[in-house]
């Protein structure tokens, strides 16, 4: 169940009422004083700017070409994942990441995607957000892997930038790092 910021608004007033009425004062008072940093904390106070997603009509095609990519991934379907980029994308993975280099075009994407799959016993790999910034995309990713011969899971906090032109997904460089993503992009 998601909990808006005006249910928790709501629920304040309703304790405060009842503070300023001095039913369960004490615990009213404390309860309020929690929502207040819930909410300062949950990104009530975040700009503008990297919460909402320009609404022109390319960059939702293209946000809605990558969730379907991201689910074909988890769902190990390399064909799908691959379908809605430009065929002559230039996808970077970083140095640190296994296999980090460069790669041309849908069929060195594939290629790269499932080798990095097929390395891992389980994987997926999660959009949780979808930043704009000019012709580029900041999607935030929560990557989930367990190794071949390990039940442990490891969570990773990642981010793939993706660039859009003439409506087509044509670039993708991923970080380790979110902030340098949101800074490369200028956010």
């Amino acid at each position: 169940m998601k909990t808006s910021a005006t249910d928790f608004i709501r629920l304040f007033l309703f304790l405060l009422e009842g503070v300023r009425s001095g039913r369960r004062a004490k615990a009213g008072q404390l309860f309020a004083l929690v929502i207040i940093a819930v909410l300062c904390l949950s990104g009530c106070t975040k700009s503008r700017k990297e919460t909402v997603v320009e609404n022109t009509p390319e960059l939702a095609r293209a946000i809605a070409t990558l969730r379907d990519a991201y689910s074909a991934f988890n769902r190990g379907d390399m064909d799908a994942t691959v379908r809605g980029l430009d065929p002559q994308i230039e996808w970077t993975e970083p140095a640190e990441f296994p296999g980090g280099r460069t790669y041309h075009g849908r069929d060195g994407v594939k290629q790269y995607l499932t080798q990095s799959r097929a390395a891992w016993a389980d994987i997926s790999s999660e959009p949780e957000r979808f930043i704009t910034a000019g012709d580029r995309i900041v999607v935030f990713v929560h990557a989930r892997l367990r190794a071949k011969d390990s039940k442990e899971w490891q969570d990773v906090k990642l981010a793939d930038v993706y660039t859009v032109r003439g409506g087509e997904i044509v670039g993708m460089r991923a970080f380790a790092d979110r902030q340098e993503a949101l800074r490369w992009v200028g956010q």
